[in-house]
């Protein structure tokens, strides 16, 4: 009898567990979400999250706020997350410099295994932008330059281990030139640094230099996609500029410290999915240059592994620093 007690009681407990698991994800969320990101306003990963951040008070009915934690090539939001109450309530939006991150960093406070992928709200390239006083109009043009001047073009990035930094470092690898590094804390810093001519060039997202671009400030010569942005139709990709290799595509998407709930995990997928596929988030991403995904933690998942080794390659060949 006492073996039957025991086992009814664990019984009990253990339908009492999933029925507040399923009763949690049910009722979540129940107070504000934050949105965490590791740069400062302006940039892509920002923009992302601040157009994120309405759409799922739209639909979860909750206050969301965007939290801007800059600093160590987003090291001190990732890490902050990572070691968040695995609730729901405090989440990262980040990029491919989480990856990064892991093999460009000797040491890091937190792992792959920290966090719960949710979902990808969009993707967009990189474009390779130059100061208008630089003379050149062609990545051609701008390789001879830079041969000439080995260890003289700056060019500046969101911050180390993002992947502006990176493209620069593949762009040196494939060339065979010699640009400097100059990171910053996020790509508006990095971006005004570069308008005043403290820097020559950059590597930045459509949705942080559609505007600089279209008043003349900046001058675009190359796509790091597979194919020609919509919005810049007359910017080569690296490839058709003849500098193949150089693939990098940003996704910005949604990370869950690891023990979040698997149904608060899917909640949050199926409402980012919805955002990115609702007819106002499509016309503001695809206007600024970004292509809505939405897709389930189970590809994001997918994608994070394969972007972890695929970077850390990068990392590896390149001889990429934390600078």
């Amino acid at each position: 009898m006492k073996a039957e007690a025991l086992f009814v009681h664990a019984l009990a407990a253990l339908v009492l567990a999933f029925g507040t698991t399923g009763a949690l994800a049910q009722a979540y969320p129940v107070k504000p979400i934050r949105l965490v990101v590791g740069f400062t306003p302006g940039g892509g990963v920002d923009i992302n999250a601040r157009l994120l951040a309405p759409k799922i008070t739209e639909y979860l009915g909750q206050t969301v706020i965007v939290e801007n934690r800059p600093g160590a090539g987003t090291n001190i939001a990732n890490e902050y997350v990572a070691k968040a109450p695995s609730d729901g309530y405090t989440l990262l939006v980040n990029t491919a410099a989480l990856a990064i991150n892991l093999s460009l960093y000797k040491k890091v406070a937190y792992e792959a295994r920290d966090f719960a992928p949710v979902s990808v709200l969009s993707m967009s390239p990189n474009i390779l932008v130059v100061h208008t006083s630089v003379p050149v109009k062609t990545v051609k043009e701008f390789i001879a330059l830079a041969k000439s001047r080995p260890g003289q073009l700056n060019y500046s990035s969101s911050g180390a281990g993002t992947t502006q930094h990176l493209s620069g470092e593949l762009f040196n690898l494939r060339t065979g030139v010699k640009m400097v590094h100059i990171p910053y804390k996020g790509t508006a810093p990095s971006l005004t640094a570069l308008i005043s001519g403290e820097v020559g060039l950059s590597f930045a997202n459509i949705p942080a230099i559609s505007a600089h671009v279209k008043a003349g400030r900046l001058r675009p010569l190359a796509n790091t996609g597979t194919k020609r942005a919509d919005q810049l139709p007359e910017v080569p990709t690296m490839k058709e500029a003849g500098v193949p290799g150089v693939e990098v595509t940003v996704w910005y998407g949604v990370f869950a410290p690891v023990a979040t709930p698997r149904d608060v995990v899917v909640k949050l997928a199926d409402t980012i999915t919805k955002a990115a596929r609702s007819p106002d988030m499509r016309q503001k991403l695809e206007d600024l240059g970004a292509e809505p995904v939405g897709n389930t933690p189970d590809e994001f998942s997918k994608l994070f592994r394969e972007e972890v080794v695929r970077w850390a390659e990068v990392v590896k060949v390149s001889g990429a620093q934390a600078n």
